[in-house]
């Protein structure tokens, strides 16, 4: 009799330890629900030449927010026909405020912010071989010049509209041989000596050794401001200003300013 209580005893504890073993094993059923949850996200359309300060603002962002950021880097006409085209995403950040203009006038933007500004100059390869000392100099003979397409990036419309100003557009047209989708694509141009000069984003340069950098006086230049706008066709509206404001905060301008930006006070 005592031997079948004893059987019994044991036999209820082992039940318990092999219950105590499955909680542990087994996790919370609201653990496993926030495990399954995907992680929320924002689509961010980018100017290409903002990349470097955008890829870290979005590291710190989604680090503070828990928030995912996917960019589409392009060119600003670029994405801005591509926000109008599919009527998705959430934030668009383009080279020039003259985009989010064009972008407000359709009825694409909510809201904005100026965060810094973005400052034209000359770029030629280290040692500048064809001696470009200024805008004029675009139209020396034998010149090879690289810039932004005017229809797709912000650099370029710029340059454009400089050069238009200085009157040197027609002397120019003929020394420029090959016109790039993005600053981006200016850039490798020159650091590979494969154009004597060209005008990009003065920030581009910041770390670039292969390539030196010729400052526009103020009369000749055009700044302009890179602004941060939340798209209308955004599912996410107040998550996306979260984000806009963020890249406006000191937080995220003293970003922009460790990558060569000045930024709007």
């Amino acid at each position: 009799m005592k031997m079948r209580k004893v059987l019994a005893v044991c036999l209820v504890l082992m039940l318990a330890m092999v219950s105590l073993v499955g909680c542990g094993s087994e996790p919370a059923a609201s653990d496993q629900q926030a495990a399954d949850q995907p992680q929320e996200s924002l689509m961010v359309y980018s100017g290409a030449g903002l990349r470097k300060p955008m890829d870290e603002i979005g590291q710190v962002y989604e680090e503070q927010f828990g928030v995912k950021i996917e960019y589409t880097y392009a060119g600003s006409a670029q994405n801005l026909s591509q926000i109008e085209l599919v009527q998705e995403g959430d934030v668009y950040i383009p080279g020039a405020m003259s985009y989010i203009k064009s972008a407000e006038e359709k009825g694409l933007v909510a809201s904005k912010k100026d965060v810094v500004y973005h400052i034209p100059a000359i770029a030629v390869p280290k040692g500048n071989p064809a001696n470009i000392t200024c805008l004029a100099d675009f139209a020396k003979p034998d010149v090879k010049v690289v810039l932004g397409d005017e229809r797709s990036a912000a650099i370029g419309k710029v340059a454009q509209k400089m050069l238009q100003k200085n009157k040197l557009v027609e002397a120019v047209e003929k020394n420029v041989v090959s016109k790039d989708a993005t600053v981006n694509e200016v850039m490798v141009h020159v650091a590979m000596a494969q154009a004597d000069a060209c005008i990009i984003w003065e920030d581009n340069v910041q770390g670039v050794d292969e390539v030196e950098i010729i400052e526009i006086p103020a009369e000749q230049n055009m700044i302009k401001t890179i602004p941060a706008g939340v798209l209308t066709c955004s599912q996410k509206l107040e998550l996306a200003q979260q984000f806009v404001d963020f890249v406006a905060s000191a937080e995220g301008k003293a970003i922009f300013e460790k990558h060569g930006f000045k930024v709007v006070e």
